[in-house]
């Protein structure tokens, strides 16, 4: 229980257990991880030398089901984070709906300082480590920040190998020619775009007029600023890990997008065709567009971007967590004050899992749907919870937060009195 990001996703949740309905045996079960696992995982790198790498898995709980959760590969890994990320990922399948568990993995490294053949590595010699702890009925992983489908593929792969048989559906976010699914590469973005759709109505939101900010130019954000651009919605700055840029008449993010997976860095440009020129922009850094004065701010980067230390500053009037964690308990409570409505994770980003939930069932069938028909059960998904804690939250008058874990607790409590509770073994006596 200890750690201090660990403590912070704790806090969320004690503040949504009052307005829950939850036995004591279920709050007792969700106070600790239901197993952890921390393993040295030896790589032989390309030129002979031998690095012992950190890695991590955490099962959180599986009340609801086997346990689901992404591996990233960073060099600030740790059981504090995996635990936390673990716990997070067990409140967004539950939210949900989803017949899962929360999990979370990851390894302490700098992949950019690898070569592929020793990532490859690296990858299966982790699962080696963790064959007996994960499984289609047990624990599935997933991509997470710093792995892709490739990564998964080779985990896939090598479980496979270590137990003799295909077993597409131990891994989830794999290449669609090992039996990943249409629609997995954009589902974060996806669902997150649905939610939007679904919630801003109720704010007489026009597109044309919003102005947004993104900051984390990965998967997911690229995704969603480019289906904001799409949609209407004026982008008016864009952030990566080297810093962000601001045009107050907006961005093309076609071509910024464009520009950066050939570049690897953000400029405000206009393509045509494979010829990108600059246009008028700010260079700004990733604190400077937390602050900017715009409608939407979409956090896609890393967990604790918004804190007590810079909440005061923000001035966006909504905020959608595509990123895990990224505005810490002290942090929303200044947001709350401040009457910004916050979208919390644990709704914003679960288009990932939940695609992933459709992978795992088109696996587990081996029949496979198409790319529209996964949007649409997506689309379905999302609006349908959407729908659900937006109505919670206007009921009992909570933070659209705070309404998501009791949604979220009131699932896993029902799952948890199933299998008998303090109040049943007494009646019985």
């Amino acid at each position: 229980m200890s750690g201090s990001l660990f403590e912070d996703a704790s806090q969320k949740l004690e503040k949504a257990l009052k307005y829950s309905a939850m036995s004591e045996d279920a709050i007792e079960r969700l106070k600790y991880p239901k197993s952890s696992v921390n393993v040295s995982i030896p790589v032989r790198m390309d030129d002979g030398s031998l690095k012992v790498f950190q890695g991590y898995r955490v099962r959180y709980d599986d009340t609801r089901g086997p346990t689901k959760g992404g591996i990233r590969y960073y060099p600030t890994v740790s059981m504090d984070e995996v635990q936390s990320l673990a716990f997070w990922m067990t409140f967004k399948c539950a939210a949900l709906g989803l017949p899962f568990g929360g999990a979370k993995g990851g390894i302490t490294l700098n992949p950019k300082e690898l070569s592929k053949f020793e990532l490859e590595r690296l990858s299966r010699s982790y699962i080696d480590a963790l064959a007996d702890f994960i499984g289609p009925d047990l624990d599935i992983p997933a991509p997470d920040v710093y792995t892709n489908p490739m990564i998964m593929g080779w985990m896939m792969d090598q479980y496979s190998m270590i137990h003799r048989r295909i077993t597409p559906a131990v891994v989830t976010g794999k290449p669609i020619s090992m039996g990943g699914s249409l629609g997995r590469d954009a589902a974060t973005a996806m669902g997150a775009f649905n939610v939007m759709e679904a919630l801003l109505p109720k704010f007489n939101i026009v597109r044309s007029n919003t102005t947004v900010a993104v900051q984390g130019f990965g998967n997911a954000g690229a995704n969603i600023a480019e289906m904001l651009f799409q949609a209407g919605y004026k982008v008016v700055a864009l952030g990566d890990s080297q810093g962000a840029i601001y045009s107050k008449d907006g961005l093309d993010v076609p071509s910024v997008r464009q520009f950066k997976e050939s570049t690897r860095r953000v400029k405000a440009v206009y393509c045509e065709g494979s010829v990108c020129n600059l246009v008028d922009h700010e260079e700004i850094s990733n604190e400077a567009l937390l602050e900017l004065d715009v409608d939407i701010l979409i956090p896609a980067a890393l967990e604790n971007q918004i804190t007590e230390a810079n909440a005061a500053d923000i001035k966006a009037k909504f905020i959608f967590e595509v990123a895990n964690g990224p505005v810490n308990f002290a942090g929303d409570e200044i947001l709350n004050q401040k009457g910004i409505h916050v979208f919390p994770d644990i709704l914003v980003n679960a288009g990932g899992v939940t695609v992933s939930y459709f992978e795992w069932v088109q696996n587990r069938m081996g029949f496979y749907w198409t790319l529209d028909e996964v949007n649409s059960r997506l689309k379905q998904k999302m609006v349908e919870e959407s729908e659900r804690i937006w109505t919670l939250s206007q009921e009992k008058e909570i933070s659209l937060r705070t309404a998501a874990y009791v949604h979220a607790l009131n699932r896993l409590g029902e799952a948890v009195s199933a299998r008998g509770t303090k109040a049943y073994f007494i009646e019985r006596v």
